[in-house]
């Protein structure tokens, strides 16, 4: 008996991993190596099954591990390809800057996505009055059995593909009649230059910052792999007397964003 063949498959029987996850976490290893680079295509199914001598059905699972761990996306009639792994980075340290905002006249978000070479996109989906949820009507001071608040949901797209999720509460008593209670598009500067028109300048921000698994609705809007969680940030602006004018709950895909927060620490 050859020793190489004996020692290959002494090393296989030892090996308690499924066929599909040997092949998985080779073809991860490639990936991290860089020997698989962002956008290109992955052997497919028929080739695998070639490769590693197993059927198709091991080598079609074991793209749908690298797919469930969002390193790779299939493309239909094309392939599986190789995910960008670069993330979305949200900046919280100067994302709401005034100075910022007012020389572009842009969003919020427009403004960090093209900062990082992409192209942005919004869509505005809905403008109702609701109560407001327990967490919201807390952070705003609100009552939910007798309180009213603006509810504006917002769609978020960064080179076309769905990132993020953002829902607005605002107080009647703050939005009143403005274009925020009432327009969908809300014109240069967007929302904070339509607060500060209304006297509401926003002079800080608190973020609460969570993960969990998504719902079937937001996994479906925003095109989610199975197995990939969202991270969940809970968004309280403050005026310039300190109080609260409008809470927003961002639901951001975990596999497609970065956080990163630069602040100062106090006394």
């Amino acid at each position: 008996m050859n020793d190489d063949w004996a020692d290959d498959m002494a090393e296989q029987n030892a090996d308690r991993r499924p066929p599909s996850r040997r092949i998985a976490d080779t073809l991860r290893e490639k990936i991290e190596s860089g020997e698989f680079a962002a956008g290109d295509r992955l052997p497919s199914e028929r080739e695998l099954a070639a490769t590693y001598q197993t059927a198709r059905n091991t080598a079609r699972e074991a793209l749908s591990i690298l797919q469930t761990e969002g390193l790779a996306m299939a493309q239909h009639g094309k392939g599986v390809f190789v995910r960008d792994r670069k993330p979305l980075m949200r900046l919280g340290s100067d994302r709401y800057s005034k100075r910022v905002r007012d020389e572009s006249g842009l969003s919020p978000f427009r403004i960090e996505v093209m900062k990082q070479g992409r192209v942005p996109g919004t869509e505005c989906r809905s403008v109702t009055q609701v109560a407001p949820p327990a967490d919201v009507a807390e952070r705003l001071d609100l009552d939910p059995a007798r309180d009213t608040v603006v509810r504006r949901e917002n769609w978020y797209f960064a080179d076309g593909e769905p990132v993020q999720v953002g829902v607005t509460y605002i107080p009647v008593a703050v939005a009143r009649d403005s274009p925020l209670a009432t327009e969908k598009t809300l014109g240069r500067g967007s929302i904070y230059a339509r607060f500060e028109e209304l006297g509401r300048a926003v002079t800080r921000s608190r973020e609460e910052i969570s993960s969990r698994m998504p719902t079937p609705e937001e996994a479906s809007g925003l095109l989610m792999p199975p197995g990939v969680p969202v991270l969940v940030v809970l968004h309280t602006s403050f005026d310039q007397n300190l109080k609260a004018f409008e809470v927003t709950r961002f639901v951001m895909r975990a596999d497609l964003t970065g956080l990163d927060y630069l602040m100062p620490v106090e006394d």
